[in-house]
């Protein structure tokens, strides 16, 4: 870790989006784009398209229309956050390799923040009967339908959605969806599941003293800030306190106009309102995360006191539902340092050298792949896929293990090391009574299960049959002077070594390479048996 983040982590959206504007990672768009019918598909192209990560952008949209023909003056940003390992780090001030550091810092250290008067997110308010006229509140704001075809409306997704335990006056920021009623009416999604939100945890405080329970919808604070929302920290935990320690200087925040929070004071908009306790609303269809359509559910009302944003502000929305997306990377680039520091160093597991949590289509939650050096001890394996199941209820029903000759993000490579590799009866284990965890409500069952594999080598093996990478290396030079497509190599495109290899196998793969191939016929005639069966290994007759 540099200590770089601590003096450059983007301070608000827009500086934000600055630095993006100067790498090359933001694209404006400036044709007329449809937000209910357009946007949203547009910027999934870049995930479904087959485009490398790195060619991942953030899009500007600064000519928004919506399907009844209205104009918004506020632009559109998708792809800011997250849309690629590239950009999230850009948010945080420090290189890719840094950003499990730096969340591991934030958490040990958090910061404080600090209360400022007349802030940015309060230079426009809009309350009272400006809240419910025709086209007037939420109905102002461009807020685009996510997955069009399917979403019953368009949808806040990159929320903060700020709340506080009457208790302990602990406030709570989380990421959920909330989708539009009216000018003056949202529905609120807090996940009710073991370990769900922190907000519903207070929902329900409220609803038993049956008041209404305040909330904040932040839109467009500063990344570093945005970034907490996801990461389900303890519930306990001031999310503008981790921000800080992840920044390295305390967040400036001011008092809401019209609730009792606090929220970031640089943030884009912020929507104040109560969330009723004594009934529920239904809510739905939206695309989730899963990869599924949630269907309609009853979720919590929200009533809008006030909107409060900066002079043109800029709308962030995060294309989620199907992954990858820019919700997955959101999570997958601080979720996996973060399991390899608690399996590391808390559960002190020996020889693991990486994790890995699949993303295309699974959303990363359930299936982790843990990668161990050759000749790890299989207790060791067994406490490392034990661990990585049980530390969030959320994440890990399916756990498998691999060496670390297998790049987990290649999913052929997996199935590969299960079929070589592992024994189903002696390496493999169910582990019954799981929690539900994310996903389609229309699954049966109360309960799940998880399921444990151990897929690593046990023992030295021969060398990948691919070619040596010098020579695929030769070949990809002469592949690109013709012409020919481009490539993209994916793991393993070349032979490694695994272990059971001596000297003389060696020789003789050299001698081929040279055309020298007689000699490897002279050498093996001279070995000839008379007493031997076909397919008996050499080296268990000349042993000695």
């Amino acid at each position: 870790m540099t200590g770089t983040a601590r003096l450059h982590a983007p301070l608000d959206l827009r500086e934000h989006l600055a630095r993006l504007e100067a790498k090359g990672l933001l694209t404006r768009i400036d044709e007329p784009v449809n937000k209910d019918t357009q946007l949203h598909p547009l910027v999934r192209w870049q995930f479904t398209g087959g485009l490398p990560e790195s060619a991942r952008r953030a899009f500007m949209f600064t000519n928004v229309f919506g399907a009844d023909g209205r104009k918004f003056s506020s632009p559109v940003v998708v792809g800011a956050l997250a849309a690629s390992p590239e950009i999230y780090a850009t948010g945080m001030g420090v290189t890719v390799d840094e950003i499990g550091d730096v969340w591991t810092r934030g958490i040990a250290s958090p910061i404080d923040p600090v209360r400022i008067e007349n802030p940015p997110c309060q230079e426009v308010v809009i309350t009272g009967d400006d809240l419910r006229k025709p086209g007037g509140g939420l109905a102002s704001l461009p807020i685009p339908v996510s997955t069009p075809g399917f979403d019953s409306a368009p949808y806040f997704t990159a929320t903060l959605c700020t709340t506080k335990d009457p208790e302990t006056h602990v406030q709570n920021m989380g990421t959920y969806r909330a989708g539009l009623k009216a000018t003056d009416r949202l529905c609120v999604r807090m996940a009710t599941r073991l370990t769900g939100a922190g907000g519903y945890q207070h929902w329900l405080k409220y609803k038993e003293m049956g008041k209404p329970m305040p909330i904040a919808i932040v839109v467009g604070a500063s990344p570093i800030v945005q970034y907490t929302g996801p990461q389900k920290l303890a519930t306990d935990l001031d999310e503008m306190a981790v921000a800080g320690g992840l920044s390295g200087a305390p967040i400036r925040t001011c008092k809401a106009l019209t609730v009792d929070l606090v929220v970031p004071a640089d943030a884009e908009i912020v929507v104040e309102g109560l969330i009723d306790t004594d009934c529920v609303e239904p809510e739905g269809p939206f695309g989730e995360s899963h990869g599924y359509i949630a269907l309609e559910e009853f979720n919590m009302s929200m009533r809008v006191t006030a909107i409060t944003h900066r002079r043109d502000p800029i709308l962030v929305s995060i294309v989620s539902q199907v992954t990858p997306s820019e919700s997955s990377v959101m999570k997958k680039v601080a979720y996996e340092p973060l399991y390899l520091e608690h399996l590391k160093k808390v559960l002190n597991i020996k020889g693991l050298t990486g994790v890995v949590m699949h993303e295309p289509l699974s959303n990363l939650r359930p299936i982790i792949f843990l990668q161990f050096a050759p000749k790890s001890i299989q207790s060791e394996v067994w406490r490392g896929l034990q661990g990585a199941s049980t530390l969030q209820a959320q994440c890990g029903k399916i756990v498998i293990a691999v060496t670390n000759d297998v790049d987990p993000r290649n999913a052929d490579a997996v199935f590969w090391s299960m079929a070589y590799r592992s024994n189903p009866i002696e390496d493999l284990l169910v582990v019954p009574y799981r929690s539900r965890s994310h996903g389609p409500k229309s699954e049966s069952g109360a309960a799940n299960s998880t399921l444990l594999i151990d897929a690593t080598a046990k023992s030295v093996m021969p060398p990948l049959a691919l070619p040596a990478r010098q020579y695929m290396d030769e070949a990809k030079e002469i592949w690109e002077r013709i012409g020919l497509p481009p490539l993209s190599p994916q793991a393993p495109w070349h032979g490694v070594h695994l272990g059971d290899w001596d000297d003389r196998w060696e020789r003789f793969a050299q001698a081929a390479a040279r055309g020298e191939w007689e000699r490897n016929g002279e050498n093996s005639f001279q070995r000839r048996r008379p007493d031997v069966a076909p397919e008996t290994p050499v080296r268990r007759v000349e042993k000695d």
